[in-house]
């Protein structure tokens, strides 16, 4: 199954990871699981840079789902240039999307992935509307 990028998002954030030695597998190339921990990371940096970190004792967003379509082999030694997306804005979701790409070959994707965010209670382990800042946030970039 594929997911595809939709045409109508909203460019939120950018950041360049290097890739580490440590990220290849046997077979020589950037081993799969790396790849949700590039979006990861790419998703935490976003959210703590709009004062939106995840609070244990409060409310944060969290993911439903997520997915990576891997389209080239990302290889070692390298710089990656991630692009994060959303779109879907709704009352306690939106979906934000990540493109891959390596520094030194611009334009090529590599690969492209997605989560669902939502908006949760911690404490409470309960779905809430986002705060108006937040939705300001996410429908301002």
């Amino acid at each position: 199954m594929r997911f595809e990028i939709p045409e109508e998002k909203t460019l939120v954030y950018e950041m360049v990871l290097p890739m580490r030695w440590g990220d290849m597998d046997a077979m020589g190339h950037i081993n799969n699981v790396s790849y949700f921990r590039y979006l990861e990371t790419c998703r935490i940096d976003w959210m703590i840079k709009q004062n939106m970190p995840a609070n244990p004792h409060g409310d944060g967003m969290v993911i439903v789902n997520a997915f990576c379509n891997f389209y080239k082999e990302l290889v070692y030694p390298g710089n990656i240039l991630m692009k994060m997306y959303v779109s879907n804005i709704g009352e306690k979701t939106c979906d934000t999307w990540c493109t891959l790409e390596r520094e030194d070959q611009l334009g090529t994707i590599y690969a492209a992935g997605g989560a669902t965010l939502i908006w949760v209670d911690f404490l409470q382990k309960k779905a809430k509307p986002f705060p108006l800042e937040v939705v300001k946030l996410l429908k301002e970039n």
